[in-house]
């Protein structure tokens, strides 16, 4: 059984990544012993949580571990530790003790710096232009004359894993790999060759080699590397495999699946040569300079890294990486104290800035502008808000003033909401199950599933996930249809009802895009189908006259004189000047003539169209894999307000 390891990383549990360490190895780190009431305060204080005090063996007997099992594992505690998603430098044990001693004043913020090798030349990765259609960057780095035990050995391995499964999107964006230099000879190359090309001994081998294709197999179907299995399909189907080769043709890695054996570090590794492929040039930059800046501090000569130079062999270009980014960003004094709710002054932010790694910092001379340095390990301040939290943290949460507001406000519903929650009560009434669907989905889905044209009102991801979540819905009926696909086995002999109501995104062509207007706005929409043995038209005619009953807005005489027998008068009780009628509509995701749309008018104006109605066309049952027959409604309700 695998169990977790003292001081790995956890995984993701919620929306916070969650760091074990082991509590003696953290109390040395910050040269201070404490109880775990005092270590939880200290966690709330710098802005995470303690989230569970446990040990291995607790673990282990949680998954079922075994009496034999349990024996070999130890019961020394460790914590574990709720870290913002968006903090990577607080990742690894290195980082948080850093953090927290920086926090506490027991030490400076450090200062990163490119060394140049004392050769005076630089390695050089050369990058092929056959990378190009699979991953075209690659970002390099040295750290030179490092230390490894252990424990500085394993938490080198956990961050990397901690980064692979947040930042860098379980390698689809960034894939880290790290080398024993010595081993190694450069000039490097990054090519990408056909899968039958690339032979080594992987890293999960003693000494069986694999060809790239043979590889890819094995680890779809071994159940000792089922770890690597989910990496598989990010190249497999693609008919050339990236590849990193030293000057003697030694393969390096196979990324984002494996490193070779050869380069593989050890606890007597001294150099280490870091390389990260990549889709996203941004993200693989910031991996690479949160993975130096936190284990250059084990090197001879602290917080120092050694450059490379990348060549892009198409164009010519040479970028020297890594990076160590740093910036300065600006805060206006009043903008932070009227955000947090304080009366700070200048001098003392700067203080807390220094905290909190943003330093160094300064009052520019107009007295009302704080200037801060963010770090390469930092990515996470983007805005004056950012700058304005970390202040917040450092002055303390709970140093804070309670203070009556100056207004006397009461809270309660808006109109739209309320709207919407007494319709969601009645339509449950009627029998319908209300759902909630995803808010992304894929052009096909969006619209050539329903049988329509694209209408450029659909506001498009610029860096989709994967093709599931291309565009913003405009409409929630295929959201309620792929509720229907994924229910097929459920037995439906009195039908589905089901119902949702919800927002979808429209692109704002009446407005020009500004900093206060983005382009675009929701509605908000009621959706429902009844899906069963019949079409079940009248079933879905009869919430629409429900609904519109329900929003006392009445129907025309003439929709009362053909279609409303016996009921005239209940459903005259309206609000004065709204009325609505049934016309024949021409919705191509519904069977000709068995359409409707919905159409209101206002105080003797125009009737404008609210809604649709109608049995769902073969076509559109056939592309959500649908065997049975349904008729749907969407109606826009804020018509209705």
């Amino acid at each position: 059984m695998k169990t977790p390891r003292s001081g790995s990383v956890g995984s993701v549990e919620g929306i916070y990544p969650t760091l074990s360490v082991q509590r003696s190895r953290l109390f040395t780190a910050l040269n201070k012993t404490y109880t775990d009431q005092e270590f939880d305060e200290l966690c709330f204080e710098f802005g995470v949580e303690l989230d569970e005090i446990t040990n291995e063996r607790e673990e282990a007997e949680k998954m079922g571990a075994t009496e034999a099992q349990l024996k070999t594992l130890s019961t020394e505690t460790v914590y574990k530790i709720d870290v913002p998603a968006n903090r990577y430098d607080l990742l690894c044990n290195e980082g948080l003790s850093r953090s927290l001693r920086i926090f506490l004043g027991q030490q400076e913020a450090p200062t990163y710096q490119l060394v140049e090798p004392a050769s005076g030349k630089r390695e050089v990765m050369t990058v092929k232009a056959s990378t190009k259609g699979v991953r075209p960057h690659v970002v390099c780095a040295i750290l030179r004359n490092i230390t490894f035990n252990q424990e500085r050995y394993e938490s080198f391995i956990d961050l990397q894993d901690q980064l692979h499964r947040n930042l860098c999107r379980m390698r689809t964006l960034v894939a880290i790999g790290t080398h024993d230099y010595d081993t190694v000879e450069g000039p490097f190359e990054y090519h990408a060759k056909t899968p039958e090309s690339i032979d080594f001994v992987p890293l999960t081998e003693t000494d069986r080699s694999f060809t790239a294709k043979d590889l890819m197999e094995h680890y779809e179907t071994d159940p000792s590397c089922k770890h690597l299995k989910p990496y598989v399909p990010i190249i497999k189907d693609e008919p050339l495999y990236p590849v990193i080769y030293d000057q003697k043709g030694t393969v390096l890695s196979l990324p984002p699946i494996i490193n070779g054996r050869h380069s593989r570090i050890q606890l007597t590794t001294t150099n280490v040569f870091i390389e990260c492929t990549a889709t996203d040039l941004t993200k693989a930059n910031i991996v690479l300079d949160t993975v130096v800046a936190m284990f250059s501090e084990h090197c001879a000569q602290p917080f120092t890294v050694e450059p490379v130079d990348v060549v892009y062999e198409e164009t010519g270009e040479i970028q020297t990486t890594p990076i160590l980014f740093s910036r300065t960003e600006t805060a206006k004094v009043d903008f932070v104290n009227s955000l947090i709710g304080i009366k700070c002054d200048a001098e003392r932010m700067v203080e807390l800035c220094h905290k909190m790694q943003l330093g160094p910092a300064e009052l520019l001379p107009d007295g009302e502008t704080l200037r801060v340095t963010v770090p390469c390990t930092r990515s996470d301040i983007l805005h004056a808000v950012d700058i304005a939290e970390d202040i917040g943290i450092a002055y303390g949460y709970n140093n804070i003033v309670k203070k009556v507001p100056t207004t006397c406000t009461v809270g309660g519903e808006q109109p739209l909401n309320h709207f919407g929650d007494l319709l969601r009560e009645e339509i449950a009434r009627a029998g319908y199950i209300e759902v909630l669907t995803h808010g992304l989905l894929s052009t096909h889905d969006n619209y050539t599933a329903l049988r329509k044209e694209e209408d450029g009102l659909a506001v498009s991801l610029s860096n989709p996930a994967n093709i599931e979540y291309e565009v913003i819905r405009t409409t929630l009926l295929p959201g309620l249809l792929k509720v229907l696909e994924h229910n097929k086995s459920a037995s439906f002999s009195g039908g589905f009802k089901i119902f949702e109501i919800s927002d979808v995104v429209l692109k704002d062509l009446e407005h020009v895009v500004t900093e206060s207007i983005v382009g675009s706005k929701n509605s908000r929409r009621l959706a429902a189908v009844y899906a069963g043995p019949t079409a079940g038209f009248e079933i879905i005619h009869g919430l629409v006259d429900r609904v519109m009953c329900l929003s006392e807005v009445a129907p025309d005489e003439a929709y009362i004189k053909n279609s409303i027998k016996g009921d005239e008068e209940k459903y005259r009780v309206t609000r004065e000047g709204l009325v609505y009628t049934i016309a024949e509509g021409s919705d191509p995701m519904f069977f000709q003539g068995r359409a409707a749309d919905i159409l209101m008018k206002r105080d003797g104006g125009e009737f404008k169209k609210i809604g649709s109605f109608g049995v769902v066309h073969p076509e559109v049952l056939k592309k959500f894999d649908i065997g049975y027959p349904a008729s749907m409604l969407e109606i826009n309700i804020e018509d209705l307000m």
